[in-house]
């Protein structure tokens, strides 16, 4: 364990020393776009903080090589070699597309191509453990296929995600802590040494998250782009096939007889399918409702609009923080939901806590529905959010020009005039005016 935290070290100790000067270079190169319709932020801001992130990535994997536990890892298996080779390759596919705006077809390619170069070093599914069958060995064409579509998948789903100041590096962060807990109690719980490659990118990718997260939390000072997002979403994906594909369930049963009932008595301690998926849920449902909403109104699966679920939240009337935290929770209840069944599934206090936990998260998404109103003697001594809502003519009745009224609605925190932040935290995208004249232009 100490092994792996001095590389998650490393690696967060480096990308976040290397993040500044990589928004200079950045702001010199020209990364810094201008602000789009669905976009959130207000002021142009620099990307490609995926370089830092890379290098961060080669400084864990260097550092890993050189300690007495962790370079059996890369002695006994290609696999650290397989995922550097891919990252590389769609890292410098990011890098030009935060330059250069390449097209969503070429992008896809170059997923694939990427895949590709991690089947041809050997990280592929090999083969998958079915509940109540045991371990069905699938053909090459079959594993290879299945690769390919997971890391497609898994890269686009964290690229979808990536539209909230510290959204998606956050997101990943608590699912890759999720997943190197469940693969360091398969390595170190069963004896699988098969887990080791897994658990080592999974520290290498809380590390790069948490070393990019100071920078990226609200406001943020760079972005971390596509060469930033689809790195992270193949690191994520290139552990999930390890475990997954890689792994013999049978194997772990070699001290516990072997048989048919052993297994099936293990699979819900050792959930090889389930956790994968619990990891991108979130992001994987937020993909989901994308292709099908663009695909309804007959626009391309790869237009991007403003009808994500971060999107949603600032509609309702979260602020950008507390939007954030919400997809924190909603990821943290998912994947350490599946860690804690896969510990111990007899238990009902699990499924009770889950549920109970569901139900606070219902109640935050709504929360600015049930937003309370103090009584008008104490309107002075709480925030204007929960003062009740007045007209701006009722303040200010002198107030004959659009500028005398806004400042006037500003003070009394209502949103009454156009251009002016309303209640509930909508400051981060601005007025609800302006969200309704985004959507008159068919850029939702």
């Amino acid at each position: 364990m100490r092994e792996y935290l001095l590389t998650l070290c490393i690696t967060a100790a480096v990308t976040y020393l290397l993040t500044g000067p990589v928004r200079k270079f950045a702001i010199v190169a020209g990364a810094m776009p201008e602000i789009r319709a669905r976009d959130v932020h207000r002021e142009p801001t620099p990307r490609l903080g995926g370089i830092a992130m890379f290098f961060g990535l080669c400084a864990g994997l260097l550092v890993a090589d050189h300690l007495t536990n962790l370079n059996q890892v890369f002695e006994t298996s290609n696999e650290p070699r397989a995922l550097l080779s891919g990252a590389a390759l769609i890292w410098l596919m990011g890098v030009l597309d935060d330059k250069f705006e390449l097209g969503a077809l070429i992008k896809l390619g170059g997923q694939m191509i990427a895949a590709g170069v991690m089947i041809l070093q050997g990280l592929t599914i090999l083969w998958l453990p079915i509940p109540g069958v045991g371990t069905v060995s699938v053909t090459p064409w079959q594993g290879n296929l299945l690769t390919v579509a997971l890391v497609v998948i898994t890269i686009n789903a964290v690229n979808f995600v990536d539209g909230l100041d510290g959204l998606a590096a956050g997101m990943v962060c608590i699912a890759a802590a999720a997943f190197f807990l469940y693969t360091y109690r398969i390595w170190y719980g069963y004896g699988a040494e098969a887990a080791a490659p897994a658990t080592l990118f999974s520290a290498v990718l809380i590390g790069m998250c948490l070393g990019f997260l100071p920078h990226n939390m609200h406001p943020a000072r760079i972005f971390m782009g596509d060469s930033g997002s689809m790195l992270i979403g193949l690191v994520l994906a290139a552990s999930a096939v390890s475990v997954t594909g890689q792994l013999d369930v049978e194997a772990l049963n070699v001290n516990l007889g072997g048989n048919r009932e052993t297994t099936h008595a293990m699979l819900p301690v050792f959930i090889p399918l389930l956790m994968p998926l619990t990891i991108i849920a979130v992001p994987a449902a937020d993909l989901i409702l994308a292709i099908v909403r663009r695909t309804w109104r007959g626009q391309s699966p790869f237009a991007a609009d403003r009808g994500h679920l971060h999107h949603r939240l600032l509609e309702i009337g979260h602020s950008h923080s507390r939007a954030v935290l919400i997809m924190y929770f909603w990821s943290a209840l998912i994947a350490f939901g599946a860690l804690a069944y896969s510990v111990n599934s007899a238990s009902m206090w699990i499924v009770l806590g889950v549920v109970f936990l569901s139900a606070i998260g219902l109640l935050l998404l709504l929360l600015p529905r049930f937003t309370p109103r103090a009584p008008r003697w104490m309107e002075r001594f709480v925030p204007p959010r929960y003062r009740r809502r007045v007209s701006v003519a009722a303040l200010a009745p002198e107030a004959s020009t659009p500028a005398s009224a806004a400042a006037a609605a500003a003070v009394s925190g209502v949103s009454g005039v156009s251009g002016v932040s309303g209640v509930n935290g909508a400051t981060a995208i601005g007025a609800r005016s302006r969200l309704a004249e985004r959507r008159k232009a068919g850029t939702r």
